[in-house]
């Protein structure tokens, strides 16, 4: 690769089918929602009583939007007192080719404002910044960054590359000073350095942006460039959704209500139903259960009820058991049955201890002991059974 070529790729401009020829179109309205690219100058209304408006979406340079197309086309249109409107949703591309945007933008004076209607990035924010004055989307994105190239060349050719790249990182600070920026030199090449993105009250905060617009829906849609986003560092996951690389995250379904029990029906019989379910609660240690258990058994008759008051005297005794009786009423009111909530409470003890024991034996009457047997010594066996001296 020759050094001029090398320069044509400089701040990501490949990463596009080389056969993907640009769209230059000149329409009313919107744009081919299905084009990679987009460029468009629309000439001012009668009389200057509409802006030139300008359409700059896609790439940056020799696969996208070049320099010379659009100084050429501007002037073409351009009658010298009309405002010009220059929109822009890139990813970036040939620095060289934003430098010269920047400087006839620059050119125009006050009567040019820039949009940034979604991505700047890269030679965009470049270009964008010769503009008097540049608006940006709340919902729009804006990346600063050291130029990037890549070439092939003995080490002579490498180390002028590197040169020619220090002198071009000099272009990128001269052009963004061009702004009444709110961060010194050392800040800005340290942004630079760091390759920095900014949402819009970011960007309007240090001087890039003059004023922030609600939101807006980029024209075109840019999901072919985000391949080149793959050359950046510290892509945030905002950038790779403005330019469709990835899906906004679908809201969270809401969770279905938990169905409504059956009404209680208000008869003689279920209050004595009700009213024997509550003496027995409080004899088992049940009472918090109670207002559960009447919804569950719906009191429609004596088995009903006393089946599940049942089962929840077998998780109880299981909770009580496991020495953990405050679970029990979350455990019945969970609907498991005495058999559940044992191997629901075993499963908790065996991961939260480390080694569990099982003791089997029985439980000895109160004030019993164990009796414990005395200890064995080998060698006083030994001695009393040597033969004795005569």
């Amino acid at each position: 690769m020759t050094n001029r070529l090398a320069l044509a790729v400089m701040l990501g401009g490949l990463g596009i089918d080389a056969f993907a020829q640009p769209r230059m179109l000149n329409l009313e309205g919107a744009p081919d929602l299905n084009a990679e690219h987009w460029y468009s100058i629309q000439a001012a209304g009668e009389e200057g009583a509409k802006p030139i408006e300008v359409y700059i979406y896609g790439e940056i340079g020799f696969w996208g939007v070049t320099s010379g197309d659009f100084i050429r086309d501007l002037k073409a249109v351009d009658d010298g007192v009309s405002e010009v409107h220059v929109h822009f949703d890139t990813i970036g591309g040939d620095l060289f080719d934003g430098i010269a945007i920047h400087n006839a933008l620059r050119a125009l004076g006050e009567r040019c404002t820039g949009q940034i209607d979604g991505a700047c990035f890269s030679a965009g924010s470049v270009a964008v910044c010769g503009a008097h004055k540049v608006r940006m989307a709340d919902n729009a994105m804006f990346m600063i960054h050291n130029p990037w190239t890549y070439m092939a060349g003995d080490s002579t050719e490498l180390r002028q590359m590197a040169d020619m790249m220090d002198k071009a990182s000099e272009g990128i600070v001269a052009s963004y000073q061009h702004r009444a920026l709110n961060i010194d030199d050392a800040e800005l090449r340290r942004m630079i350095n760091d390759t920095t993105w900014l949402t819009a009250s970011e960007a309007k905060t240090h001087g890039f942006v003059d004023e922030v617009f609600g939101e807006v829906t980029p024209l075109v849609n840019n999901a072919a460039l985000g391949k080149i986003l793959n050359r950046y560092r510290n892509v945030p996951e905002a950038a790779l959704r403005l330019v469709g690389e990835i899906e906004p995250a679908a809201p969270e379904p809401e969770p279905a209500p938990a169905p409504e029990p059956d009404p209680v029906p208000a008869t003689p019989e279920a209050a004595e139903l009700a009213a024997k379910l509550a003496t027995d609660c409080a004899q088992a240690g049940l009472t918090n259960c109670v207002s559960y258990l009447i919804k569950a058994s719906a009191l429609a008759s004596a088995d009903a009820v006393q089946s599940h008051f049942n089962r929840a005297k077998d998780v109880r005794a299981a909770c009580l058991v496991a020495k953990v009786p405050d679970e029990a009423q979350e455990l019945i009111e969970a609907g498991l049955t005495g058999e559940q909530a044992r191997a629901k409470l075993f499963d908790k003890l065996a991961t939260s201890s480390s080694q569990v024991q099982i003791d089997n034996k029985p439980a000895l009457p109160e004030n019993q002991s164990v009796a414990t047997a005395k200890s064995v010594d080998p060698d006083a066996i030994y001695n009393s059974r040597k033969p004795k001296a005569s």
